[in-house]
């Protein structure tokens, strides 16, 4: 795939990315950016290393809720496929016995 440079703006800073999908890479650091703007209006530091950490600290929590709750859709789903397959099963059964 074809790498490409992509300028986007971070909390005023301006950063050069390389990337295949150039919209995408600007989604993400919009997003990057609208975090750090918004800790920086709850906050009173002004030191954009600091805002940065909190920003990340909260996408990282948003990414570990996410996974939690991904690993207990797949559970419960892989629950309910084997109770579903165990009722097919009691359901087959005496068809094949009988078959």
């Amino acid at each position: 795939m074809n790498q490409q440079s992509v300028r986007v703006e971070i909390f005023d800073q301006s950063y050069h990315l390389r990337g295949t999908d150039a919209e995408y890479i600007t989604r993400l650091a919009e997003y990057v950016d609208a975090k750090i703007r918004a800790i920086a209006q709850q906050t009173t530091t002004v030191d954009s290393v600091r805002l940065a950490v909190l920003a990340a600290i909260n996408i990282a929590d948003e990414l570990h809720i996410l996974k939690r709750k991904e690993e207990s859709a797949v559970s419960d789903y892989r629950s309910r496929a084997g109770s579903l397959a165990g009722a097919l099963d009691a359901v087959l059964e005496p068809a094949r016995i009988a078959g």
